[in-house]
């Protein structure tokens, strides 16, 4: 009787532990390149990216900035 619940027990610990062991991985984020469209002169950031999701792009009006794809143009481009 002992052996069995030794047993049991230590299956039940086995099978907690695979459960609640789970890791979370996600892919890794790629930023696709930016190329610089034909006769525009590529300008580096003066500040750090705003926020996560925001990529540097050019504005056919306002020239270089941070665009996010849902957000838009960062300090209020249109």
């Amino acid at each position: 009787m002992n052996r069995i619940f030794s047993m049991a027990s230590l299956l039940s610990g086995a099978v907690i532990a695979v459960t609640l062991s789970g890791c979370v991985v996600t892919p890794p984020t790629v930023r696709p390149a930016y190329v610089a469209p034909p006769g525009v002169v590529y300008v580096a950031p003066s500040y750090p990216q705003p926020a996560v999701g925001y990529v540097w792009a050019y504005h056919p009006h306002y020239g270089w900035g941070w665009h996010h794809p849902q957000y838009g143009w960062h300090q209020g481009w249109r």
